[in-house]
């Protein structure tokens, strides 16, 4: 009986090593390693699934080359705030936030940046 809890428990634990092992290889490689499960199109960047304290960083970001910095940033939090997504870099990527690419003005222009 005592011989059979000590297998078990040896099995575990080379269970435990082999699976360690392979996320201390991902991180020593550089590559990111997560364990939060991506659901339904979220988490495909790093802009998509934000909260709301998280928006002025994002649009801070997104519009740190325009020169129209005021009603970008006032734009972009807006749709942030409806949208939870910001498009990654500081133009253009909309198609990877549907919301922020199909919210239009009443002229049909887009409304976010």
């Amino acid at each position: 009986m005592a011989r059979k809890s000590i297998y078990t428990a040896f099995s575990l634990l080379m269970v435990f090593a082999v699976i360690c092992a392979d996320f201390c290889e991902g991180s020593i490689k550089g590559e990111s390693v997560s364990i939060v499960p991506q659901g339904h199109g979220q988490g495909k960047h790093r802009h998509s699934g934000l909260r709301p304290g998280d928006c002025p960083s994002a649009c801070s970001f997104r519009c740190s080359k325009t020169q129209y910095r005021k009603p970008c940033m006032f734009y972009c939090q807006k749709c942030c705030s409806k949208c939870r997504c910001v498009p990654p870099g500081t133009y253009g990527h909309k198609e990877v936030c549907p919301c922020y690419n199909d919210w239009k003005t009443k002229r049909g222009g887009p409304k976010c940046p």
